[in-house]
């Protein structure tokens, strides 16, 4: 894709693209696991059990933390049948505990935004809880690089496209940016925008899904290894 594209928009994702999430996720589901110490499930088959309440989140809408910990809770009912409340408020502080943490910035992102927000529209289009979500904006350093924040519960076609009647955008010169597919590439390309995968290896596995690049979506689809190359498709000379 050459030469450098200039003015063009960009929407990011937060979580995992911009700064760190499912690995707070992923400690806690361990830590739940140890604390749990089953006598006879292997820890595989216990996150098979949290996957079946995590995906009742999902088919509702429901992310971030504190769906999270109700998740945990009703594994942990599920699994030992206990209604134990100091048990129970013990199992949901391992997702609750996630609200406090400083959530870390990727690697790149800082440096490659101060040169981008220059040169292009930049928004932030991040799903989730709206309270949790706003909490981590106001907490980031990054997010004065934007010039909206827009929270929505859920990354669909339609999300996209109402996105860009609001602010008025030429789809061919939009770009979604993000680490899953799911939420991120495929809906905007369905939508008629482009995209820009960066893969995060602690993607949240619900994130996959197995699709096909619908060859009538008239937008373009670039696949890059690090937040960092965004500088080698998108103009940022002075």
């Amino acid at each position: 894709m050459s030469p450098l594209l200039s003015h063009q928009t960009l929407l990011f994702d937060a979580d995992d693209t911009l700064w760190e999430n499912n690995v707070y996720f992923e400690r806690a589901s361990e830590n739940f696991v140890t604390f749990l110490n089953h006598e006879k499930l292997t820890p595989e088959e216990i996150r098979e059990v949290l996957d079946q309440f995590e995906r009742q989140n999902v088919a509702a809408q429901r992310y971030g933390s504190r769906a999270f910990a109700a998740s945990l809770v009703d594994t942990y009912r599920e699994i030992t049948g206990s209604r134990d409340e100091a048990e129970l408020r013990a199992v949901e502080r391992f997702g609750l505990d996630i609200l406090d943490l400083e959530f870390e910035v990727m690697d790149a992102v800082d440096e490659t935004l101060t040169v981008l927000h220059d040169h292009h529209d930049l928004l932030m289009v991040t799903k989730g809880d709206r309270e949790e979500q706003q909490r981590k904006i106001d907490r980031s350093p990054v997010s004065e690089y934007f010039d909206e924040h827009i929270i929505v519960p859920e990354k669909r076609a339609g999300t996209f496209r109402e996105i860009v009647g609001s602010f008025d955008l030429d789809h061919d010169r939009t770009w979604m940016i993000g680490n899953s597919t799911r939420s991120d590439v495929y809906p905007a390309l369905e939508a008629g925008l482009n995209a820009i995968l960066i893969p995060h290896a602690m993607t949240w596995h619900l994130e996959h899904i197995e699709q096909e690049h619908d060859t009538a979506w008239p937008g373009r689809f670039v696949e890059i290894p690090h937040f960092r190359e965004l500088l080698d498709l998108f103009d940022h000379r002075k």
